[in-house]
C-alpha cells in the first residue's frame, strides 16, 4: 500500500466552496489542493486510484502568496497549488 500513501501526499484536501459546489452539480469538476511539487499526471492517478473514477481533465493552478494580520501583527499565506478534475459522466465522488 505504499502507492496510496504516495497518492494521500498528492492530494491534500478537498477544497469546498460556492464556486466547487456548483461547479459539481453543473460541471461534474471536482476542486483539491494539491501538494506544490505535483503536476497533472500525479493528480490524475491520484484522483483515479484513491476515489475508483476515471478523470476526463485536469486543470491546475498556482494560488499566489497573500499578505495577511493575525491578531494585528503582519504576516502572509504561502504559496499553493489547486487542482481541478473533470470526471466522466457517470462518475461522482463525495466530498462532504
Amino acid at each position: 500500500m505504499a502507492n496510496a500513501e504516495q497518492f494521500y501526499d498528492v492530494i491534500r484536501r478537498p477544497l469546498v466552496t460556492e464556486k466547487s459546489s456548483g461547479q459539481q452539480e453543473t460541471g461534474n469538476k471536482f476542486t483539491f489542493e494539491v501538494s506544490s511539487e505535483s503536476n497533472k499526471v500525479e493528480v490524475r492517478k491520484a484522483i483515479e486510484t484513491l476515489f475508483s473514477v476515471k478523470v476526463e481533465s485536469v486543470n491546475i493552478v498556482t494560488m499566489p502568496a497573500k499578505r495577511r494580520r493575525v491578531f494585528g501583527r503582519p504576516g502572509h499565506v504561502p504559496v499553493w497549488k489547486k487542482a481541478v478534475v473533470t470526471l466522466k459522466a457517470g462518475d461522482t465522488i463525495d466530498v462532504n
